[in-house]
């Protein structure tokens, strides 16, 4: 059984330089998340907002070395906490949700807070973000999501993240894939003001090839690092 510190460097590899690695710290340990840092770790995704505290906590000044993401659902009474904490949430998948980061962004001591747009792209009700069954025609849809958002003062757009379905076979994920780029591809073509469309983040530890293939250059691997069992700081 290979180490984190092997796995990680496997992984990074074994994929193109440009791809950046969001390492899904979901209830890892500090000490797992610890080693995955010393083995060349330099972003962190955490879905819950006490979590990354935690973990921060326990890392010290070498979590000062680390982009931290914020890659789960943020509730409203968790966005204070969560903008002292994340360089990047790659969550926002409403108006609403928006403006309630943007209002909050100065209080936290920040000018600005980068965001990602969540595609909900398989039209999943157990998920969050945009769906483009509701919003159709979509890409005319989120362009203009897209300008409204750009107009909060202290949001910057610079990506777009998905989950896309969950199948046992990752190639049933590259049509959702495909069709997120797609999305990704004519908004950056628009040149939105305000608006720096850099990262597709989509692929996680089942689906990263596909997701890479069909253009992704942010991954958010998981349990291809850690292993599936999770252990207690």
């Amino acid at each position: 059984m290979m180490s984190i510190t092997e796995n990680y460097q496997k992984l990074r590899n074994e994929i193109p330089d440009e791809v950046t690695i969001v390492l899904a710290g979901k209830k890892k340990s500090a000490s797992g998340i610890n080693e995955a840092i010393d083995a060349g770790a330099t972003v962190i995704g955490e879905n819950y907002v006490q979590e990354a505290e935690d973990i921060i906590k326990n890392l010290g000044d070498k979590a000062k070395k680390i982009r931290w993401h914020m890659i789960g659902h943020l509730q409203k009474n968790k966005i204070n906490k969560a903008l002292a904490i994340f360089d990047v949430i790659e969550t926002v998948g409403s108006l609403k949700k928006a403006k309630d980061i943007d209002k909050r962004v100065e209080k936290a001591g920040k000018k600005k807070i980068t965001v990602f747009i969540e595609i909900n792209i398989g039209n999943e009700d157990s998920k969050s973000g945009l769906m483009p069954e509701e919003h159709e025609p979509f890409e005319e849809y989120i362009e203009q999501f897209i300008k409204k958002i750009a107009e909060l003062k202290h949001l910057k757009v610079e990506g777009l993240m998905t989950m896309g379905p969950r199948f046992g076979d990752p190639e049933n994920s590259r049509p959702y894939f495909k069709r997120t780029k797609q999305i990704f591809d004519n908004i950056r073509a628009k040149n939105i003001q305000n608006v720096d469309m850099k990262y597709l983040s989509m692929g996680m530890s089942n689906s990263y090839k596909v997701a890479i293939e069909e253009g992704s250059n942010m991954i958010r691997p998981g349990t291809i690092i850690f292993g599936k069992r999770s252990t207690k700081s």
